[in-house]
């Protein structure tokens, strides 16, 4: 096993959130970002995931100096509070131009300005002082099969990575795939199919992944093999870790809500593979649940974190050599049972 590592941790403002899903209105009031930052030191967390309107709010109507100057003075106040940007992902999912996908659109003024606000996004990557952007493509798919080429049209996809990689060689671009929701249809549903795509750009060194382990989960995969996938290319630049209650909506629960198992086999991976050594974030994309109360809206970040270092010591925990007794002798069940009363403290 790899030498400890010593895990930061980081999520985005929307996940204190105000208790809407996506059959409801919110319950729960907003709250600013200047008053989520204090928060993130409170409990645990090194890092701050970024849209880029999160970080430069109304950009569509800036300057690109502009929005650099907004993104620099954004800095000041992360440092104020010993806070670093993780990355910024260009919000493509909420304008009207992008209704039928955005670098897919089968408008070319629509797909334009996608890049640009992909370009956008990289100004204020720079300005936070982070080389990662990620790339979850909401709305690049269909609805329909028989509206867009799809051929065409992750050709055009892959044309707007390598003009965002020109735009800065020293950025790195992370995809995060998804296989549904928002669109019926995703064209990079899982980890393999982004890390097809990264090897067809003008620099694959620079196109990795990052993986949601409720994205793996309603793509019917389990979320440990796909990080493990992804570590085995040298791809897995960062994680959204949370839980799922099966093929529905993606709900976003506190990791290790719903399968402790699988959410330890989960930091196996990580633990395993030395993820972290290299200053990559164990991320949480995790919310309240709509009933929880304004006062308990961090206890579910609070909860994660501590999870996941409950389970890093059960991974360091777990007796190898019984481990590799039972796999020897192919006693699968008592393997089983030794795992299950492990996690149980057995």
């Amino acid at each position: 096993m790899s030498k400890p590592t010593q895990y930061r941790f980081s999520f985005g403002p929307w996940n204190i959130s105000e208790g809407a899903d996506p059959f409801g209105p919110e319950t729960r009031k907003p709250i600013s970002f200047a008053k989520k930052l204090p928060l993130y030191k409170k409990l645990g967390f090194d890092g701050v995931q970024f849209h880029d309107d999160d970080a430069v709010p109304g950009m569509d109507a800036m300057t690109p100096a502009q929005i650099i100057s907004k993104a620099r003075a954004f800095k000041r106040m992360l440092d104020d509070h010993g806070l670093v940007a993780e990355f910024v992902a260009p919000r493509l999912w909420f304008s009207a131009r992008t209704v039928d996908g955005g670098f897919t659109s089968n408008s070319a003024a629509d797909r334009q300005y996608a890049l640009d606000r992909g370009f956008r996004t990289i100004d204020i990557m720079r300005g936070l002082g982070t080389d990662l952007m990620v790339l979850w493509l909401a709305r690049e798919g269909t609805y329909i099969r028989e509206a867009k080429n799809a051929r065409v049209a992750m050709g055009w996809l892959l044309d707007a990575i390598n003009k965002m990689l020109a735009y800065d060689p020293g950025i790195r671009i992370a995809i995060e795939p998804k296989p549904n929701e928002p669109m019926d249809h995703a064209y990079i549903p899982t980890i393999g199919h982004a890390l097809a795509l990264a090897y067809r750009t003008d620099d694959p060194s620079r196109v990795g992944g990052l993986i949601e382990s409720a994205h793996a989960i309603l793509a019917g995969l389990d979320p440990s093999d796909e990080m493990a996938y992804a570590l085995l290319h040298g791809k897995l630049w960062s994680v959204h870790l949370n839980d799922q209650n099966g093929l529905k909506f993606d709900e976003d629960k506190s990791f290790g809500a719903v399968d402790l198992r699988r959410a330890f086999n989960q930091v196996r991976v990580l633990e395993e593979a030395g993820y972290g050594q290299k200053g990559e974030f164990i991320g949480l994309d995790v919310k309240a649940m709509r009933a929880t109360k304004p006062v308990d809206a961090t206890k579910h970040l609070a909860n994660s974190r501590e999870f996941f270092l409950a389970l890093v010591e059960k991974v360091r925990t777990l007796n190898r050599k019984k481990e590799a007794a039972f796999i020897a002798a192919r006693d699968y069940e008592g393997m089983e049972r030794y795992i299950i009363s492990h996690l149980m403290g057995k």
